[in-house]
């Protein structure tokens, strides 16, 4: 890599936040979670959590691929599935949806842990989302009632970023070594990534212009299987 490339890539990590995340309540249209996708990018959202079903995920990586290798997609089957975690880690928990406990979503904190649920636009957030999180709605003035979801989770997301921003929770590292480490070498490499979580490879180790250290002793370690593994799991 250059020199300019490992300066954007570490100059990204270092403003990502792991504690601000977004929650999709089956929002199915593929081109919808992709372009909420990238404003997660914008505002340094490590982590989005989608829910849906099989056919649903498939389209979607299909449409996201440019997306997905900035942002981490983790896919639940059942909204109580992407819920609880977020709660039982003490994330504040609020969704985009006009009700008669709606606040005006600039009147949120989100400078604590905080995960922002989105709805399918016709049918909004389900029973589970309206019950667990607080209600925000942003004020519009036009005879629209409402705005495209990706565009919703755009404004939100801006002014979380601002709020944070304030609180300079973007002027230092928030991310722990070891996920550094990892996100660095995943985005840097995306090709080797993928060669390595498809064989249960651990990931090489890079040199200090970030490409890998030993490229040609760690080919024959993975031609004569002593490569050393690594257990990815459900990431």
């Amino acid at each position: 890599m250059t020199p300019e490339r490992i300066a954007r890539l570490q100059a990204v990590l270092e403003r990502r936040q792991p504690d601000l995340t977004v929650v999709s309540d089956f929002v199915h249209k593929p081109r919808n979670l992709s372009a909420i996708l990238r404003c997660c990018d914008a505002a340094g959202v490590l982590q989005l959590h989608a829910v849906l079903g099989d056919s649903d995920y498939r389209a979607f990586r299909g449409t996201a691929r440019g997306s997905q290798q900035w942002v981490g997609v983790r896919r639940h089957n059942r909204l109580e599935d992407a819920l609880t975690p977020l709660q039982q880690a003490g994330y504040q928990l609020v969704v985009a949806h006009l009700s008669a406990e709606s606040v005006d979503y600039r009147d949120i904190d989100y400078t604590p842990p905080t995960a922002l649920i989105l709805g399918a636009e016709r049918r909004g957030p389900g029973p589970l989302a309206r019950s667990a999180a607080r209600h925000i709605v942003i004020p519009m003035v036009g005879m629209v009632e409402s705005l495209n979801v990706s565009v919703a989770a755009g404004i939100i997301l801006s002014e979380a970023q601002r709020q944070r921003q304030l609180a300079g929770m973007y002027d230092r590292s928030r991310l722990d070594g070891a996920t550094r480490e990892r996100l660095f070498f995943e985005w840097g490499h995306p090709g080797v990534r993928d060669f390595c979580r498809q064989r249960g490879l651990a990931y090489p180790p890079l040199d200090a212009e970030g490409e890998i250290a030993d490229p040609v002793g760690w080919n024959a370690s993975v031609q004569d299987g002593s490569a050393p593994r690594e257990d990815y799991g459900d990431e």
